[in-house]
């Protein structure tokens, strides 16, 4: 098939200060062939300033993350057979919404590792090492509360897919709040109330509008905004 691409593209230091778009055309493509395949191909045989992220290239790194005909998606992930059928498939990438631009579909990812890093992250257990040696055991049931939840590759497609985020860059957004539930909602850990007092504060989580496109955008199928729900429940019950 011919894929007519469109491509925001945007360079600070070039002649053209605001952003535009940009046409190519690639011919032979195979419908299997990912949107990471093609942009390859216009990087390496058309126009070699195109900047892109990108690294593993099977959907676990999660860095390829843009806005693909006006939804966001993976690159790696999204086969030109689901773009369209027939011998010419129309192709629109722009980088994903509300984060700097630093180039063409490059953004700055720091203000959304910034809310990450806020809903401390990580396992906290101040409790001794179990005297055997071994790991800190849970029950399957236990488990399941949060297992949804640790599918999470941090490719910030949810959070930049939320107009809430959209309009306030300061709201923890969806990524946040599911690295946070898996944690609250963890029976091995012993700080949810702290999770909980960020998830309480002006950006936290009240600032979610329950619209869905972050459970629609999520490339691993997490139920986000049910997991948003949960830390809801918990704040206004008082029960984890």
């Amino acid at each position: 098939m011919r894929v007519e691409a469109r491509i925001r593209r945007f360079n600070p230091e070039g002649k053209q200060r605001k952003p535009y778009w940009q046409s190519f055309t690639v011919d032979e493509v195979n419908p299997n062939d990912s949107v990471l395949d093609v942009l390859h191909r216009i990087k390496w045989e058309q126009d070699g300033t195109l900047a892109l992220r990108r690294s593993c290239a099977h959907g676990v790194c999660g860095s390829d993350a843009m806005r693909i005909n006006g939804a966001n998606a993976l690159a790696c992930k999204t086969l030109m057979a689901r773009l369209g059928e027939g011998s010419s498939v129309k192709l629109q990438v722009e980088p994903i919404l509300g984060l700097t631009i630093v180039k063409d579909l490059i953004v700055d990812m720091e203000p959304f590792f910034d809310h990450y890093k806020s809903v401390l992250p990580f396992f906290i257990n101040d409790d001794p090492v179990p005297a055997d040696g071994r790991e800190r055991l849970q029950s399957q049931a236990d488990r399941e509360r949060f297992d949804d939840s640790t599918k999470c590759i941090l490719c910030a497609a949810c959070t930049t897919s939320c107009p809430s985020f959209w309009s306030n860059g300061r709201y923890v957004g969806p990524a946040a709040i599911v690295q946070a539930h898996r944690f609250i909602f963890d029976s091995r850990d012993q700080a949810a109330e702290e999770r909980l007092a960020v998830m309480g504060e002006a950006f936290g989580v009240w600032r979610c509008r329950t619209i869905f496109n972050c459970t629609n955008a999520c490339p691993r199928e997490i139920e986000v905004t049910k997991a948003i729900a949960e830390v809801k429940m918990a704040l206004t019950t008082g029960v984890v």
